[in-house]
Order: C-alpha cells, then sequence, then structure tokens
C-alpha cells in the first residue's frame, strides 16, 4: 500500500493523478476464514483492524450486505466524548477517544478529527446536581471535565441563548477535549489498512443463516454462498436481533429510527459541539459549515432509515428556544439511522450461547464515538477470550442484575 503524504500528491498531480492504486481491494469470499466479522461499518472494520494490529490474526472477513460503511456509521452527527458516570462507560469511550487522536497518523488516512470540545448544558436543577456528579466521577476516573458557569458557557458559545423562556442556562458540563471527525472517513481509513493486511472485505454479500455444528459455530450462509470459520462476530447494529434469530438466541435489545438533519452552510459561528437534554437537541457545524442538528430516538419501534416531518418540528422548535438563529436557517438534507438500544442504554460485547460466536451491539445512539475503543476490545476478547474493557459488557448482565445504567448519559438518546 502506497502511503499518503504531501510528497504523493504533489508527485501524482505531477502524472495528471494516474498512479493512484485502490484503496482496498474487493476480492471474492474464500471457503473459509479463521474470523468472520459480519457488518462493514466503524465497529467491524475497527474490530478487524485491531485482530490483524494487535494479534497478528489476519485470515480475516468482513462481509457486509450494502456498501462499506453505508448503515450507522454513514448515517450519525459525529460526536465524540467520553463524559459518562458509569465506570465502565468511561474506561472504553476514553479509550475510544484517545485512538481518535491519533487515528489519521496510525492508519495514515486523514479522518478529520477535531477536539473542539462538547458543551452538556444543565437547564434545570436536577441536571446542574447530575452533571457536577458527573463531573466528580470523571475526575475520579482520569477523565477531564469540568462543571462551568453560564458566563462561561456564552463565551465559548456566543451564539447561545442563556435566558430562554422555559429553560434558562444554568451551567455545563464541558469537555475540552471532545469533538467531532469525518465519520466516512473513519471506514475508509480502517478498511484501508485491514485490506493492506491482507483481510477481505467484501460488500454485497448479506448473510441469510448461521451454521452450526453441536453448539458450536461452522460458519455462515449468504448471498454468495457458504463460507465456513473458526469464530464469528456480530456487528450489525440495528440489525443485530435479526442475526442473533439467526444463530438461535435471542438479545435484549430494541430497534428504533434516530434521525438528524444538517442546515444549508453559513459561515463560522460555533466551534464547539452542543447538547441539550432538557429541550431534547444537539447541534455542531461542520467543516463545510453546515449546522448539524439532531435529537431523540423515535418514540416507536421501526427500521427506517428515513427522516419525518414530525422530527424536524420537535428537534428545532427546542433549539430555537437555545439558539434563535436557527429559526432562519433552511434545511438541506435530513437522514436516519436504526439503533439498537438495551434496557440499561449501555452496549452488549461478549460471548453468546453458540460457542464462537461473539457479539457486539446495543451501543445505541453512542456507537460513533466508541469505534476504536468498541474495536480494540471486542478484538481482545475475540482474541484471548477475555478484555478487561468489554468485560463488564456481556450478556450475562441482565439475568445477574448487574446493569450499567447509563440512562443519564444518554439523556438526549446520544
Amino acid at each position: 500500500m502506497k502511503r499518503y503524504s504531501a510528497f504523493a500528491v504533489a508527485r501524482e498531480a505531477a502524472r495528471f493523478h494516474m498512479g493512484w492504486e485502490r484503496a482496498w481491494a474487493s476480492p471474492e469470499p474464500k471457503p473459509k476464514y479463521d474470523v468472520i466479522i459480519i457488518g462493514a461499518g466503524g465497529h467491524g472494520l475497527a474490530t478487524a483492524y485491531y485482530l490483524g494490529k494487535n494479534f497478528g490474526i489476519t485470515n480475516v472477513a468482513v462481509l457486509e450486505k450494502g456498501w462499506l460503511g453505508g448503515g450507522n456509521t454513514g448515517r450519525n452527527t459525529t460526536i465524540i466524548r467520553s463524559n459518562y458516570l458509569q465506570d465502565p462507560s468511561a474506561a472504553i469511550y476514553e479509550k475510544a477517544r484517545s485512538l481518535y487522536e491519533t487515528m489519521s497518523q496510525d492508519l495514515n488516512y486523514n479522518v478529520m478529527f477535531s477536539p473542539r470540545g462538547v458543551i452538556m448544558l444543565a437547564q434545570t436543577e436536577h441536571e446542574v446536581r447530575g452533571y457536577k456528579r458527573t463531573a466528580h466521577a470523571n475526575a475520579l476516573q482520569g477523565v477531564t471535565t469540568e462543571f462551568i458557569t453560564p458566563a462561561r458557557v456564552k463565551e465559548i458559545v456566543p451564539i447561545i441563548n442563556l435566558d430562554g423562556p422555559r429553560y434558562p442556562v444554568l451551567g455545563g458540563l464541558w469537555q475540552a477535549r471532545g469533538g467531532t471527525a469525518r465519520h466516512d472517513a473513519v471506514a475508509w481509513g480502517y478498511a484501508r489498512a485491514c485490506s493492506d493486511m491482507g483481510m477481505h472485505i467484501i460488500q454485497k454479500c448479506e448473510v441469510t443463516g448461521v451454521r452450526s455444528e453441536g453448539g458450536k459455530v461452522v460458519g455462515v450462509t449468504t448471498s454468495k454462498g457458504d463460507i465456513d470459520c473458526n469464530k464469528l462476530g456480530m456487528v450489525v447494529a440495528g440489525n443485530a436481533g435479526h442475526v442473533a434469530d439467526m444463530a438461535g438466541f435471542r438479545l435484549p435489545v430494541e430497534s428504533v429510527a434516530l434521525q438528524a438533519l444538517v442546515s444549508e452552510p453559513i459561515k463560522p459561528c460555533m466551534d464547539c459541539v452542543v447538547m441539550a437534554n432538557t429541550v431534547h437537541g444537539y447541534m455542531s457545524q461542520s467543516d463545510k459549515g453546515e449546522m448539524v442538528i439532531g435529537g431523540g430516538t423515535d418514540g416507536f419501534n421501526n427500521y427506517t432509515q428515513r427522516g419525518s416531518f414530525h422530527h424536524i418540528e420537535e428537534t428545532v422548535r427546542a433549539l430555537v428556544e437555545t439558539f434563535p438563529m436557527v429559526a432562519r436557517l433552511k434545511m438541506l438534507r435530513q437522514w436516519g439511522g436504526i439503533v439498537d438500544v438495551t434496557g440499561d442504554r449501555s452496549p452488549i460485547i461478549g460471548t453468546t450461547p453458540v460457542e464462537g460466536i461473539f457479539i457486539n451491539c446495543g451501543w445505541g445512539t453512542g456507537g460513533f464515538k466508541a469505534i476504536p475503543g468498541s474495536g480494540w476490545g471486542f478484538a481482545e476478547l475475540m482474541a484471548k477470550g477475555y478484555s478487561p474493557l468489554t468485560d463488564a459488557f456481556g450478556l450475562n448482565r441482565f439475568y445477574e442484575g448487574r446493569f450499567i445504567d447509563e440512562s443519564v448519559a444518554a439523556g438526549v438518546a446520544h
């Protein structure tokens, strides 16, 4: 694989860009692999990458029924933060945030990581107490956050209205090293690195069945034929329940749509991410100038990937109170993604009732920020059978009553 650099760009410019090679190969599947990953989104590709980088396991196939990164990885609002309350959550999200900081260098691919900072607004006394508690917990966890005053919020976000008619801004939980990254580039960078290690990324290859013998996985049935494997990783987000049914077990997850939208591009006016849980909305500004806006999940189970009018009305109406300038913008486009939500709003990462099958799902609406940490821990689990990053997130926590309650941290369904 040729390295990307300023010198490479100059060289290719001199020869009319005729020397660039494909970023990743498109091979036909082999009869058998050591590991098959179902799902070529960020989490699946990150898992494959760290299997190769950290454990030398490269006889790996990543199967995708559509196109690479075409699911939730390409349908989110790119927010990265690690200011979670519970220790297991803070550990895996902080691992992810730290990996994002060096990802462009590690992958030799610009993922456009921007540590612009994230503010979670406190607009009720209850939120003030909750965020102060989280700030104290983060201090013990080694995650750098602080509770800031309304004046400091206004200094960071000049366009904000502190004196809303219903919910004035009383402060905020500020994580200066949080931020955003380019969602497609994360998937593309991992895919390029995996392909360079000899892994097979097979698109338009839908898994239609999971084959097992004597309680142990032996392979999958796909639209391109049967493929055998020793280990199988399921990383399919909102479709996790369907794939688990193929393998013969059930998951405690619900699938719902999460919608978002962007405005027309405008001049730079906001250089951080703001989440307003009370009015149920969040907003940032993209590098192209668009205001990226999102809110909560739909109130009913569904598998749609399209936007709806009620989402525009509810989310924008809420944000107009805190950011009056939003009322003057035109919407450019909107979209939806299928998210899988657990009862305690924390992911499921662990083994399954079928030997050799591992599951990584239930990220709800916080999946993008966790991609590198999730891939790191899931790869370790698949390679060694145990990972300290993922140990608390196993399926057994639900029948043991050992919940990891992050319903507050995901208060904006995020």
